[in-house]
């Protein structure tokens, strides 16, 4: 394959319809990047290259992090960073762009500070918004290339689509437990994300607080799309374009599946049905009622319990550790073929962490005609209200 080489004469959108000129930028420090220098593939005028780009890292987490801390040390002249969350604990664990001390500060300027700090020669700009079909198209347009490290696949194939009908090369990566994937889209023909993944259901798929991961695995993952972004913009390589690379952290093996560009593809097929990007219509199933934590306990206290029926759709290990008194446990990746366990003359009332997964379990029933309702917040927003729900005994499965 021919290396890729990119226009880089755009120019920036800060959040802003008003577009601002590229800064020129100014000549790559030689002792900083004394070890490129060296390298005959990349020396002084792929520096300076790489001093002219900008890259655009759709979310600070622990994809993002290690993806914009190379990026910001190999010199890459301007960083943007899209995220709208605030910093949390939990995050420490794999998400090494921040410390203890900034719990609870924005996660977009955080980043921007930390990679200042390691290269105060670049240009870091904090997009302090959620990425959605309004906004985009003006967020990707300013950018030579995107980095995906997002968690949900509804956001990965708007970033997929977005990317392909601005013609932006796109590397894209995802983790689970101690599992990660990683693919690279550019223009001219090479296999998109759709292609190989034409459609998901969004909701049946655990994200890292779920589901779990292994902290260093997004290291892995993320140092993998830094690489990629790195090759592409300077045209050296090989990319990752219809490869879909695989890596094991428990078997540490890395595997390669090969696929080719669906002609049929819905965005960068032969006859696309995807050719704008605009916020989808809302639409309301019907049979789905959402009740709050104080809502389902008047209703269990009315007397009503012998109607309904709490669903908790959790996996085994957030189960074990408390449910509500009363609820039926059935994970909801096994729930499509244990819908017969819910009886015809109960409304389920479905359970998880956060009410994801749990409106996943509703629209299921809905789809087959039947009524269900969802627990807004899940057991999270229940013990914020009635306290921690206590674990299910020995003999409860």
């Amino acid at each position: 394959m021919m290396p890729v080489h990119l226009p880089l004469t755009l120019h920036r959108r800060d959040g802003d319809p008003a577009p601002m000129t590229r800064e020129t930028p100014t000549r790559p420090d030689p002792a900083r990047y004394a070890r490129h220098l060296a390298l005959a593939e990349i020396g002084a005028a792929g520096q300076q290259r790489l001093a002219a780009s900008a890259v655009l890292v759709i979310g600070a987490g622990g994809l993002g992090s290690p993806a914009a801390l190379y990026l910001a040390a190999a010199g890459v002249g301007t960083i943007g960073i899209v995220d709208h969350d605030r910093i949390e604990i939990s995050n420490l664990q794999r998400q090494i762009l921040f410390a203890t001390a900034g719990i609870g500060a924005s996660k977009a300027q955080a980043a921007g500070a930390r990679l200042r700090e390691l290269n105060p020669d670049i240009r870091v700009i904090a997009h302090e918004v959620k990425l959605g079909e309004a906004n985009v198209m003006q967020l990707l347009a300013a950018y030579d290339i995107v980095i995906d490290g997002t968690d949900r696949l509804a956001t990965r194939y708007l970033i997929n689509d977005a990317c392909v009908l601005l013609g932006k090369p796109l590397v894209s990566a995802a983790i689970h437990r101690f599992e990660g994937q990683a693919m690279t889209w550019v223009p001219g023909g090479a296999p998109c994300y759709r292609c190989l993944y034409p459609q998901s259901p969004d909701d049946l798929v655990p994200s890292c607080a779920e589901a779990g991961v292994l902290g260093v695995l997004p290291g892995v993952m993320g140092s993998l799309q830094a690489t990629e972004a790195l090759k592409v913009l300077l045209g050296i390589g090989e990319p990752l374009t219809g490869r879909l690379l695989v890596y094991d952290a428990l078997s540490l093996t890395f595997d390669e599946f090969r696929f080719q560009r669906r002609v049929d593809c819905a965005v960068c097929g032969d006859h696309p049905t995807i050719t704008t990007i605009s916020p989808p219509k809302e639409s309301r199933l019907s049979g789905i009622t959402e009740w709050t934590p104080q809502q389902l306990a008047q209703e269990l206290k009315n007397g009503t319990d012998d109607r309904l029926l709490l669903v908790d759709v959790r996996e085994p290990w957030e189960w074990a550790a408390g449910r509500l008194p009363g609820s039926v446990h059935i994970p909801l990746g096994t729930l499509p073929q244990r819908t017969g366990e819910i009886p015809a003359g109960v409304t389920p009332v479905f359970i998880c962490a956060g009410g994801v997964r749990s409106m996943a379990a509703c629209r299921l029933l809905a789809a087959q005609g039947r009524s269900a309702v969802n627990l807004a917040g899940g057991v999270s927003a229940w013990s914020g209200v009635y306290g921690a729900p206590p674990p299910p005994q020995d003999h409860q499965h």
